[in-house]
């Protein structure tokens, strides 16, 4: 199959804009390893990348897509050979080197990681970016020293899909789960992935105190500005708070207090650049822990050509969980 459908990105005199289009696979960019795409998923960054609200795509065209699950068709990398199931995240695709909405890609074999065993291509999509980087808030926080015997978590963000998966992987690990979410009509939802409280984003979303009544000893935030802010006032003494979003902005309006007073730690978590070992942790962390029935209650699948649609629909927030794109 030389050719084969994308969706493809231009920016020109004529402005921004994303189109379901046709490659050829001499177009793919370098890479080691060829992969025939299956699955791929939607991110809120793909759907900043497709309506182009936020400069995510540095090069054009570009494919967009941060994450796929496929088959090597092809490779001259040691890890990998034809036939293996692969999994990839990040590393620039859709921003800087075409990515997962495609029936193909070439990348690095040092960005892949192989399908774990426990997940289908699909499940693994229903996990995407958005739980990968769940687990690694996760597994921040407890390293960091963070133990359910310290008091309640926080989930901001609690309906998406990074705040879902952490839901589920901190409730299985046996912390009392404090989602906050915008979204009332989800409180049944949250309850069942695990979330023992729910609270209105709107206690946390305006401008707030530099130090608050301490209400939680550590937090998973994908919100940023002044939610993350507030969550960080709310800290108990030398709790610990795992950044891994923007959707509120990525301003952080806040004070010293948290962090000279109270000993807080902001734990920053970049998905993107992780290096192999840590990406395989987070995944058997992810096979282990990871409920697949509730897996399978919080994502729901989509064709190729829904993705447009599906990606404005995540910046409004009106998607649930986690969607799987079915390429095709």
């Amino acid at each position: 199959m030389s050719k084969f459908k994308a969706i493809r990105i231009d920016k020109d005199a004529s402005g921004y804009r994303a189109t379901y289009s046709e490659f050829d696979e001499s177009e793919l960019m370098d890479g080691d390893v060829t992969v025939r795409v299956s699955h791929s998923t939607v991110n809120y960054k793909d759907g900043l990348a497709i309506t182009g609200k936020n400069p995510v795509v540095r090069r054009f065209p570009m494919i967009p897509g941060i994450d796929f699950a496929g088959v090597v068709e092809s490779s001259s990398h040691p890890d990998f050979k034809p036939g293996d199931a692969v999994v990839l995240n990040g590393w620039g695709c859709g921003e800087t080197h075409f990515g997962g909405y495609a029936q193909k890609a070439r990348v690095k074999g040092d960005w892949l990681v192989p399908l774990p065993k426990a997940f289908t291509a699909a499940q693994s999509m229903a996990i995407g970016t958005a739980g990968y980087t769940a687990a690694l808030a996760v597994l921040a926080l407890e390293k960091q020293g963070m133990t359910p015997d310290r008091g309640p978590v926080l989930v901001t963000g609690a309906a998406g899909g990074v705040g879902s998966i952490a839901i589920a992987l901190l409730a299985t690990a046996g912390w009392r789960v404090i989602a906050s979410t915008g979204r009332k009509e989800e409180a049944d939802f949250l309850t069942y992935l695990g979330a023992s409280e729910i609270i209105d984003r709107a206690e946390l979303s305006a401008p707030g105190k530099p130090l608050g009544k301490e209400r939680w000893a550590a937090a998973v935030d994908a919100v940023g500005s002044h939610t993350l802010a507030n969550v960080l006032a709310q800290t108990s003494y030398e709790g610990a708070v795992a950044a891994c979003g923007l959707a509120q902005g990525m301003d952080l309006t806040t004070s010293v207090a948290p962090f000279i007073l109270r000993g807080v730690c902001l734990l920053g978590i970049d998905s993107v650049m992780k290096p192999k070992a840590v990406r395989l942790r987070a995944w058997e962390r992810l096979a282990r822990d990871l409920d697949q029935t509730k897996l399978a209650e919080l994502s729901q699948t989509i064709g190729f050509y829904k993705i447009m649609d599906t990606a404005a629909d995540i910046l409004q927030g009106k998607v649930r969980g986690r969607v799987i794109v079915e390429i095709g």
